[in-house]
């Protein structure tokens, strides 16, 4: 907010926070943290987990934790301490491979050292991968009002891994690199956790984990600014010997002036500000970080398919052409803030727009492998696994049984896919190219008869069809509309006859809701 004085606007200058180094430099700093470390680790016997991406804040924490319990006597260091990485299997190719590399080299170094330290590497179950969900269910790409990637693809492994040393110890310390000066949202939802959990638990330095019962949260380095993380791994040595001086490197890449400058007062940049995270994504609007490493360095080049599909993905021009008008329920849904001129939320992506992105995804993979150095030479961009449960998804859920996946598959590769055995009750490519001719030009009509084929064999062999009338119901109601045109002409009308029954009405609360909405599609919307 802006000060007012003789008629001029003066502008607010936020304060540079204080290095945390301030009062007794570095070596005391990590000293006391150190003693803290291991005061808290010695307290009790609950397991610890420490979150490790492979990033600066990460591998900050960490090497405080593995200087901190290497100081105690071998048979004091009993309690375990899981360090647990999560692979969205979409992480951007250098900083999987980065992490993966890390990981080999602190097992070795935890065995020669006799340390409690175990890292692991979790992935999403198969059915909540990136491209499970957008090829094989249709689901758009992520939005910052549809961020569905977000819990199944990191919450969920890391939670649910959590939840296993819970269950087999009681209770879980968990201990992260988050840092109230990484940014204004998340020093927020810091300091509000903080006020709410602390309150219950004696120990001001601990606090509950609110999302996760019987779990605690440590973070130690959380006053530390960006320019102290980067000084603690300059000046002291990565104990699992891993070299820190390749991680700057890595975050200089990524940076857009491919600098990362020496730091000598409050106005000179610093380095590390880039983020990574899923080369896929598409809820920032572009991703600086790639761009910036092709840009900065001509080894790197291969690494343009993926930004170029990734980009494809993020084209908003393009997106509703690609999406059905129907949710994947059948039902038409309309949004807008002037209810006389209501649009239809689109809804997942059409049988075309899938088996694009597929085509385009084994073309990227392809090319990358081809550009790109021997380590990236056999680089999956999708699993087989991936691509088995897509396949299933497009044949048992979306009911098209012209199984066109192992044709796309071995078009792009050239190679046979690896077909699993099929229902012998499915109908084959011949069928559905017969029903095509027949429906004609009516894709509505088309769609119709090969849901309803399904249902029935979905319920063939069985003694009761137990739900099969409700099945078919679903399905006649879906294809309602014949065009997304003719859906928001009588969308529109229905919404019309409602608000003038609630303007009439002597009591509109008495009425049934609409399916009337605003834009603001969230992680749990229906598609």
């Amino acid at each position: 907010m802006a000060t007012k004085k003789q008629g001029k606007s003066l502008p607010v200058v936020t304060p540079v926070k204080e290095s945390a180094f301030a009062d007794l430099g570095l070596g005391k700093t990590v000293k006391v943290i150190c003693e803290e470390i291991r005061e808290i680790y010695l307290w009790d016997q609950i397991p610890w987990v420490i979150g490790y991406s492979g990033g600066k804040d990460s591998t900050a924490i960490l090497q405080l934790i593995w200087i901190a319990v290497k100081e105690l006597p071998p048979e004091k260091r009993i309690k375990p301490v899981h360090v647990i990485s999560t692979d969205t299997l979409v992480e951007q190719p250098l900083v999987a491979a980065w992490v993966d590399a890390s990981h080999a080299k602190m097992r070795e170094a935890a065995e020669q050292q006799q340390m409690p330290f175990t890292p692991h590497k979790l992935t999403p179950a198969v059915c909540d991968t990136f491209w499970v969900n957008l090829i094989g269910k249709g689901y758009p790409a992520p939005r910052k009002l549809f961020r569905w990637c977000t819990s199944r693809m990191k919450i969920s492994p890391s939670n649910e891994f959590i939840r296993t040393v819970i269950r087999d110890n009681g209770e879980a310390m968990l201990v992260l690199g988050t840092r109230k000066a990484e940014s204004n949202r998340r020093n927020q939802r810091m300091a509000k956790t903080e006020a709410a959990s602390r309150r219950a638990f004696l120990n001001d330095r601990l606090t509950l984990n609110t999302n996760l019962p019987n779990s605690k949260v440590y973070t130690p380095i959380e006053d530390w600014t960006n320019d102290d993380v980067w000084l603690f791994l300059m000046q002291v040595k990565n104990p699992w010997g891993y070299s820190n001086k390749s991680l700057l490197g890595m975050y200089q890449g990524a940076s857009v002036d491919g600098e990362c400058p020496l730091v000598v007062d409050t106005s000179t940049p610093s380095c590390g500000n880039s983020r990574f995270g899923c080369w896929t994504c598409t809820v920032v609007e572009k991703d600086r970080s790639m761009e910036a490493m092709i840009k900065n360095d001509d080894e790197k080049i291969w690494m343009t398919p993926l930004l170029d599909l990734r980009n494809d993905l993020g084209n908003m021009e393009l997106d509703r052409s690609r999406r059905d008008y129907r949710r994947m329920s059948g039902k038409v849904q309309l949004y807008g803030k002037d209810k006389s001129n209501l649009d239809i939320i689109p809804g997942p992506y059409t049988k075309e727009s899938r088996e694009y992105w597929l085509r385009r995804l084994l073309e990227t993979q392809k090319t990358v492998r081809e550009l790109g150095p021997p380590e990236v030479a056999k680089i999956e961009l999708i699993t087989t696994a991936e691509l088995l449960e897509i396949r299933k998804i497009w044949l048992y859920e979306k009911h098209e049984f012209d199984d066109n996946l192992p044709k796309i598959y071995e078009q792009v590769s050239g190679d046979a896919f690896p077909l699993p055995p099929a229902d012998d009750h499915l109908l084959r490519g011949d069928d559905w190219q017969l029903l095509a001719e027949i429906c004609g030009d009516d894709p509505t009509f088309f769609q119709l008869q090969t849901s309803l084929l399904d249902v029935e064999r979905q319920h063939r062999g069985m003694y009761r069809r137990a739900g099969i009338y409700d099945a078919l119901e679903d399905r006649l109601k879906s294809a309602q509309f014949g065009t997304q045109e003719e859906a928001l002409e009588i969308r529109r009308n229905e919404e019309r006859r409602r608000n003038d029954a609630v303007d009439s009405a002597s009591d509109p609360q008495m009425l049934q809701p609409t399916l009337f909405a605003l834009e603001t599609d969230t992680e749990d919307a229906e598609l």
